[in-house]
């Protein structure tokens, strides 16, 4: 994302300039490989035009730890909680959708994967057709980092999606984010994940078995717990400064009425490490 420099005045070089770059990738070496790209392109381009350069880390997530134990306990209390159940009401706002759309309205408009439980092993099977077969885990997300610091389990719930007349035909975005917004369309999925969590917390808070089990994976997994010979420790340092400084909309009133300007980082104008 380009801040904007000197606004309209483009013939006048910004005094600064910022790019916000993020990936992802399903290791940390190929982490490392996109960010010595990035900054021998933002070395070369400085040298190029005499100015400086400096980079700011916003969040680095480590991949994820894998613990069957919660995996199993997990799927079994899905089980005794159920498949999600659509009602009348969903299915009748997910028929007006495909009427709307010029399309014959179904019996039944949803998928059927929407009101069945899919075992973990298969769920893994279907993401590993397109995968190479080196490839150990599934791009990145927002919660693997405590995935090394206590027994963690992954859980998916139902999201709605409408069947397709066809297999090569695609809903429009519009309808996915209806039914997102419908609570008799939603509502089935979250509370099946609610539920199955709230019998996983009892079971682990009752059952001290259950307990030992996911912490015997995670104590081999890493290596002997935190700090472990395996275990993969954070990737900011300790001393790590938060980015709450950088440059972000700040809705201010002028005399033109409510606009948006970007606050000024906390020190220098890249605040950052030089490159």
């Amino acid at each position: 994302m380009l801040v904007g420099g000197d606004a309209t005045s483009d013939n006048l070089p910004p005094r600064f300039s910022q790019i916000q770059y993020a990936w992802r990738s399903p290791s940390l070496g190929i982490q490392q490989q996109i960010y010595t790209v990035l900054e021998q392109n933002a070395r070369h381009v400085a040298a190029m035009t005499g100015c400086r350069a400096s980079v700011r880390w916003i969040t680095k997530t480590r991949v994820g730890l894998t613990n069957h134990a919660m995996t199993d306990l997990t799927f079994a209390n899905m089980e005794l909680v159920g498949a999600p159940r659509f009602p009348d009401e969903a299915r009748d706002f997910a028929r007006q959708i495909q009427a709307n759309l010029g399309l014959e309205p179904m019996k039944n408009p949803f998928l059927d994967d929407n009101e069945r439980l899919m075992p973990p092993a298969e769920y893994e099977a279907r993401l590993r057709r397109a995968l190479p077969e080196w490839q150990t885990h599934y791009t990145s997300d927002d919660y693997v980092d405590y995935t090394w610091h206590a027994p963690t389990v992954r859980l998916l719930t139902m999201r709605p999606r409408l069947r397709p007349p066809s297999p090569d035909y695609e809903y429009p975005a519009w309808a996915h984010n209806a039914l997102g917004g419908l609570p008799a369309a939603i509502n089935p999925g979250i509370f099946v994940g609610a539920k199955t969590i709230a019998a996983t917390l009892l079971d682990l808070l009752t059952e001290p078995a259950l307990l030992r089990q996911a912490q015997d994976e995670f104590t081999e997994r890493t290596g002997g717990g935190i700090a472990g010979t395996k275990w993969m420790a954070p990737l900011l340092p300790k001393d790590f400064t938060p980015p709450v400084d950088l440059r972000w909309p700040e809705y201010i009133q002028t005399a033109r009425g409510e606009e948006w300007w970007i606050p000024t980082p906390a020190s220098g104008s890249g605040a950052g490490e030089l490159l």
